[in-house]
């Protein structure tokens, strides 16, 4: 079904891995497409309560775009570029209804960092390596690294890394709230699927109206308390509220995946 990526299905999530070993798993535009296919399917899915993002081998995450398919575009066709790379992939991840959590394995340059960032959670391997690169071609990250990375670390740590193109590791990354942790590479999916499985106990349309609401503060223009208390109310017209409640009621555990 793809030429890039891989699609596992486990019990209530998906792994999907980014499989160009031999490019370091370079985000050309044939695997942003296949991406988005694979994220929307996932999304989509009942069944599906969260989805583990990672790169296949044990050298990189995603060590950039594929530089060679844009080298040669002029200005209106890097905007279109950008916006459609955002538009389809990176805003998607970001806003999708279940949590992405991004396995990042070694590498995690320019477009990888940022395919990091529009995940939900990231851990990442102890010999995982992170930046920004792209001033050091004459161009800036235009998948909203300049963006998520400033909320992430601050403005001030953020142009550090994009102005001096420079790297940082898991421990730094660690160290400035870039990723939620650090593991050894052989703990790295495991790990992961710790965090799904507590995941999955909990209800899928709360956690839902929760990343809409905390993405709420992020979006210029939005009032993100009043969000919050708009998602709040959506939730008790639900059946997990109904669950939940009668669950606390009766001194059971919830049952969310009916």
């Amino acid at each position: 079904m793809y030429n890039n990526i891989l699609v596992e299905e486990k019990e209530g999530y998906q792994i999907i891995t980014i499989n160009r070993p031999n490019q370091l798993n370079a985000l050309n535009s044939e695997t942003i497409k296949e991406l988005n296919s694979a994220f929307t399917a996932a999304n989509n899915n009942a069944k599906t309560g969260a989805v583990i993002i990672t790169g296949s081998g044990e050298k990189a995450f995603v060590a950039g775009a594929d530089i060679k398919e844009f080298a040669e575009f002029n200005v209106e066709e890097g905007k279109e570029l950008a916006r459609k790379g955002q538009e389809i992939l990176f805003d998607f991840v970001e806003n999708m209804s279940i949590p992405v959590i991004a396995a990042v394995n070694g590498f995690a340059l320019g477009g990888g960092l940022e395919l990091a960032m529009c995940s939900h959670i990231r851990v990442a391997s102890s010999n995982a390596r992170m930046g920004l690169p792209e001033v050091s071609l004459g161009v800036i990250p235009g998948y909203g690294g300049t963006q998520r990375l400033a909320n992430s670390v601050g403005r001030g740590k953020a142009n550090e890394m994009v102005f001096t193109a420079g790297m940082i590791n898991a421990e730094d990354a660690l160290k400035w709230g870039l990723v939620n942790d650090v593991v050894e590479q052989n703990d790295l999916i495991s790990t992961c699927e710790k965090i799904v499985g507590k995941i999955l106990n909990n209800s899928k349309s709360a956690i839902s109206s929760a990343i809409r609401a905390v993405n709420a503060n992020f979006e210029e223009g939005v009032d993100g308390y009043k969000k919050e208390i708009a998602e709040f109310g959506i939730c008790f017209g639900t059946p997990d509220f109904k669950e939940g409640t009668s669950a606390f009621s009766e001194k059971r555990k919830p049952n969310f995946r009916q």
